[in-house]
């Protein structure tokens, strides 16, 4: 990897704009197929939206983290870069907080609600996963209820569904605040089907014992760091891409490091950041109305580190999830072989619109609370504690992933990955298997790269 400035005139056969998983995935097959390539970063460093720190002598994932057994191009990659994983900690009794404030305590991946709402929620689920079991992931536009879907929100097609609000609520959460983190009336019933294709089934996306299985040893950003440092120099830091001039005879890209020649460029970044480039000459129409609908949900990824798991000495696994607590769900996301304990909580949406109005004590304290309803005045006192917020972040402002409005996924989604003469487009956001997840991302590089060297042969 470079910061170093670049030579005025360097050519390649392919420029990739962005070092997430979706960009360096894709720059690895074409250096296998034999084309040279450079990568422009805008950051300091690799990975995108995943990002292992050390903070405060606590090393913490601030982004993306775990690994389902369904993600088949990222268990690839972790075996062929030769990265270890261990298993996430579920030993134990989980918890659930009711309306009211009522803490029970379960074991298993059935929340303990009344019999006739574990009832609605088993139904609803069967609903959902034939929903997406008649769904491709790689073009949910194409499903035999494709516009009734996604002229409707998700929150208004469960109200239809059934009179429990329980089940609703439930079922809202594991796909709303979870996964999307955008409200349930801010996203269509079809981008929901969608979620749950992506991830095999609804089913597997309620299941945290499946969704949420592993991690790698030493954080998830050790693929992009590995992938990048496979590539050496062809990797450069804190090169903005500010213009792409196209045309049949290829691309020229100006980054803030200087001027890269090549015959196709790949956009490997969030769509929500595309607009941030100067195309010339301009992105036809479709691709501008198209990257107008798609926006990022909102969440606050909350670390909270401790100088043992305490949780596991009353015989808790540090799962938590409540649907009327500040903190929607918690997990035990101590490291591997570390004899601290640290717990990993979120607070989505307009739940993190309402703390960030807040101070940052006032937001710790409201945050800890919510903790300590779960598991304890002992939660109150962590010995590090860290808010991952990438709504700040400059180059990517949001997370975990951009989706359509209503309507959107039907109306653009075809054309998302479209190139556009000698551009091409890949991101996690325009996954079908493995959508807004590194898996994913990496399935979207590869993809992006076939589509170039096809082009280019």
């Amino acid at each position: 990897m470079s910061n170093h400035q670049l030579d005025e005139h360097r050519e390649c056969d392919v420029v990739i704009i962005g070092a997430g998983v979706a960009g360096l995935s894709a720059a690895t097959r074409l250096r296998e197929a034999g084309h040279e390539v450079v990568v422009l970063e805008a950051r300091d460093r690799v990975g995108g939206r995943l990002w292992t720190r050390e903070i405060d002598g606590a090393m913490l994932e601030i982004g993306g983290q775990w690994v389902s057994p369904d993600q088949s191009a990222l268990l690839e990659t972790i075996d062929a870069l030769g990265l270890e994983t261990f298993a996430r900690y579920r030993e134990g009794q989980n918890v659930y907080i009711a309306d009211g404030g009522e803490r029970v305590e379960f074991l298993g991946e059935q929340l303990p609600v009344p019999a006739e709402t574990e009832a609605e929620m088993e139904r609803l689920t069967v609903v959902l996963d034939e929903l997406a079991a008649a769904m491709d992931p790689d073009a949910p536009w194409a499903h035999p209820q494709a516009r009734e879907l996604d002229t409707v929100s998700f929150e208004e097609w469960l109200e239809a569904q059934t009179d429990d609000a329980l089940a609703r609520r439930h079922i809202s959460l594991f796909i709303a605040e979870a996964m999307l983190t955008k409200p349930a009336h801010a996203f269509s019933a079809l981008q929901a089907v969608f979620m749950a294709a992506s991830a095999g089934s609804f089913s597997n996306l309620v299941d945290s014992e499946f969704i949420l299985d592993r991690r790698v040893v030493g954080g998830l950003q050790g693929v992009p760091l590995a992938l990048a440092a496979a590539l050496g120099d062809r990797v450069v830091l804190d090169a903005p891409v500010r213009r792409i001039d196209h045309g049949a005879d290829g691309v020229t890209v100006v980054s803030d490091r200087g001027t890269v020649r090549g015959k196709r460029v790949i956009v490997a970044m969030p769509p929500n950041l595309f607009s941030r480039i100067d195309y010339q000459p301009p992105l036809p129409r479709r691709q501008h109305q198209l990257h107008q609908h798609l926006s990022l949900g909102l969440v606050i990824k909350v670390h909270a580190v401790y100088d043992r798991p305490f949780w596991r000495d009353k015989g808790l696994s540090g799962t938590a999830f409540s649907p009327y607590e500040l903190v929607h769900e918690a997990y035990d996301n101590s490291n591997h072989e570390d004899e601290k304990g640290t717990l990993v909580g979120f607070v989505s949406d307009e739940h993190a619109d309402e703390v960030f109005a807040l101070s940052a004590e006032e937001r710790k304290q409201r945050i800890l609370t919510s903790l300590v309803h779960y598991f304890g005045d002992e939660a109150g006192e962590p010995i590090v504690y860290f808010e991952s917020d990438w709504g700040t972040e400059e180059w990517t402002r949001g997370a975990y992933a951009a989706s359509y409005d209503l309507g959107g996924l039907t109306r653009y989604g075809a054309d998302q990955r479209t190139p556009v003469g000698p551009i091409h487009w890949a991101c996690s956001d325009f996954a079908g298997h493995g959508f807004q997840h590194v898996d994913g991302g990496i399935r979207s590089g590869w993809a992006a790269a076939k589509d170039v060297i096809a082009a280019l042969a």
